[in-house]
């Protein structure tokens, strides 16, 4: 059962006060800035959640603090091996590093009992005993009468000897009836709900088993988490946290509820806006530099400035410049941003990334099978030239495809409609002089051509187009003449040949 929020005021001027005097109060115990982030494994490691994980690490690491990851598997039936394996490879992915083990959420139910008996113990907490069909009678009366809190609160004062007979109880908070409860949140400013309108919540299941709110706030506290950084979905759980710490005696950590992610139109996230998972992005070929510094830039600003390095965005990131309004994400800024990253890149880290994510997406294994320290040579060789091209992994691995090719190359549609016997009458031609070149190089294969447009008194893209559908077998590649340079003189006077054989209908073979 959700509270819902009643009052918001946004003054931060007051909020940041109180949040210094809660963080003096945590500091008393543990001076070390701890941060967590804690998903849920019923699914792929979304982009909201790597958005919140990146602004966790970043905070912790901008203050010589740590960041740990707690895996909330309580949830057994939707957790799964392969959402935890996808989330810890997505991070790992993106270069967010979390402090010592991961821990499992579940594998703490004992304690989380332990808490719950105390607070029972010490009159904070009680058994109820109301049935399944109390319940929806009593969230039947508050819809009808438009109240927002949904439990009565029978069993609050009740003795349990008065339980019926076999009935099993759950634990509920003694939350307090009257004041309110209020968060002066880092980015929301102070929050204020009204007590009368929140539920006594429920601690232990009937089965005994811990809640979701207890779970948080015993783990939080035990994990000594000075500051909670999450979606602003979780800011009215915030309020029912705030009442267990509270119930409890422990000091409440920061709290910093940061707005949703939407699409580029301002609606809800979707897939066709770029909901996916981290796995999907690395899929579509952008760089994990490039995907951090997009995701910092959404919902958190610093200046005018958008590109950022790591050690800059450690340096620079800070709770209060993140807005309140919902971050806009776009695709198209992204891969304008990607494309920067693939430019800037040094030719040697970039073949890297691309060898590192061609098992990740289709068709990449056509290249990775080929890979030897020849071709990955003459990759290095053309990868400036390709490089200024391509804004994505997979435009760039498009790119090399004339590289590694098998002759005789498969030519797209335009490229065929090129090789006009004219065309190839030219080719035959430069064949000839291609071969009395000695010292093959973009320089000297481009002296010869035009040369011989000059003679022949035509431009030079009458004859460069033919070579390049030739070469490369389609239409657009890098510069002819680095083409030239990238496939070396044996490799490339093979393809013309090729073609020319063909269009005399004369069998192709391999010279």
């Amino acid at each position: 059962m959700r509270a819902r929020q009643v009052k918001r005021d946004t003054i931060h001027t007051n909020s940041a006060d109180t949040c210094q005097r809660n963080y003096g109060r945590r500091a008393a115990m543990n001076d070390t800035v701890v941060t967590r982030f804690a998903p849920s494994p019923t699914g792929f490691l979304h982009i909201g959640g790597a958005r919140t994980a990146l602004f966790n690490w970043l905070y912790a690491r901008g203050r010589n603090g740590k960041m740990l990851l707690r895996i909330e598997d309580t949830d057994r039936e939707r957790s799964t091996k392969s959402a935890v394996d996808a989330i810890l490879e997505g991070l790992g992915w993106l270069g967010i590093t979390w402090d010592g083990q991961p821990i499992y959420q579940f594998s703490r139910a004992a304690r989380h009992r332990e808490v719950a008996e105390q607070l029972l113990a010490a009159g904070r907490a009680y058994r109820c005993y109301a049935s399944p069909e109390e319940l929806a009678e009593m969230r039947e009366a508050a819809r009808r009468e438009g109240r927002t809190k949904l439990y009565d609160g029978r069993w609050r004062d009740r003795d349990p000897s008065e339980a019926p007979s076999g009935m099993n109880s759950v634990i509920r908070l003694k939350a307090p009836l009257h004041g309110e409860t209020a968060i002066d949140d880092q980015v929301q400013g102070r929050v204020v709900w009204q007590n009368e309108n929140l539920d006594d919540l429920v601690l232990l299941r009937s089965d005994g088993t811990p809640t979701y709110m207890l779970a948080v706030v015993v783990d939080d506290h035990d994990m000594k988490v000075t500051h909670i950084i999450r979606g602003d979905d979780h800011l009215t759980n915030g309020a029912r946290q705030k009442q267990i710490y509270e119930a409890l005696g422990w000091p409440v950590p920061i709290m910093a509820h940061i707005p949703l992610i939407h699409g580029p139109d301002g609606s809800k996230l979707s897939k066709r806006h770029g909901a996916l998972g981290v796995d999907a992005y690395r899929a579509m070929g952008y760089l994990p530099v490039a995907l951090r510094n997009y995701l910092v830039r959404l919902g958190w600003s610093h200046g005018d400035q958008e590109i950022f390095s790591t050690e800059e965005m450690i340096a620079a990131f800070d709770l209060g410049q993140i807005g309140r309004s919902p971050a806009r994400f776009d695709f198209s800024k992204l891969e304008s941003l990607n494309g920067y990253y693939i430019r800037t890149a040094a030719d040697t880290e970039l073949l890297g990334a691309l060898e590192k994510a061609l098992p990740h997406f289709a068709a990449g294994c056509a290249l990775a099978g080929k890979m030897n320290p020849t071709l990955r040579a003459k990759l290095l060789a053309a990868m400036p030239s390709l490089k200024d091209r391509a804004k994505t992994l997979i435009e760039l691995f498009e790119g090399t495809r004339f590289l590694w090719a098998e002759r005789p190359i498969h030519l797209d549609e335009k490229a065929k409609a090129l090789l006009t016997p004219d065309a190839c009458a030219v080719i035959d031609t430069l064949i000839q002089r291609f071969s009395a070149i000695t010292s093959w190089s973009a320089a000297s294969t481009e002296e010869v051509v035009r040369a011989y447009v000059d003679k022949a008194g035509v431009k030079l893209g009458a004859v460069a187009q033919p070579l390049r559908a030739a070469l490369t077998g389609r239409t657009t590649s890098p510069g002819i003449f680095d083409v030239l340079a990238a496939l070396g003189k044996e490799e490339s006077l093979g393809r013309l040949y090729d073609q020319v054989r063909i269009a005399d209908d004369i069998p192709s073979s391999k010279s």
